[in-house]
């Protein structure tokens, strides 16, 4: 399995690749400043085949091998046949919810600098799993 690529910066993993198109309106949704214009640090976006299909323990193995990556955001089948593209975030743990576009920068920006716990995020998710926002 390839590794997440190195740097401090919010890697989104592209693991299914059947739709091109909701690929790039996903990456295009996630690049837009968050509505307040408060956050948006960098992003990059890994699309690459060798990660098709990864799910569950592979995903959790990705963020226990780096040291940089402590969540893994996932562009999956379910974010790619959903009307509100909720992209999955998952821990070194293998705890998981989703995140809808426009909460993504809330969601990277408090994790990141552990603002917010990755259990209240969880926890604020609707009865689906998707965090839409406190």
């Amino acid at each position: 399995m390839p590794q997440l690529p190195p740097g401090d910066v919010t890697v989104v993993l592209r693991t299914e690749f059947t739709d091109e198109g909701g690929w790039e309106s996903v990456c295009a949704a996630l690049e837009a400043a968050s509505p307040d214009g408060a956050f948006q640090d960098g992003v990059r976006f890994v699309s690459d085949p060798a990660f098709d299909g990864a799910a569950g323990a592979v995903l959790v193995a990705l963020t226990r091998d780096s040291d940089e990556h402590p969540y893994l955001y996932a562009v999956d089948r379910v974010t790619l046949s959903s009307f509100d593209l909720p992209v999955l975030v998952v821990d070194e743990s293998g705890r998981s919810f989703r995140v809808v576009p426009a909460q993504f920068w809330t969601v990277e920006a408090n994790l990141a600098r552990a603002a917010v716990d990755f259990e209240e995020f969880a926890d604020a998710a609707d009865d689906d799993g998707v965090f839409r926002g406190f």
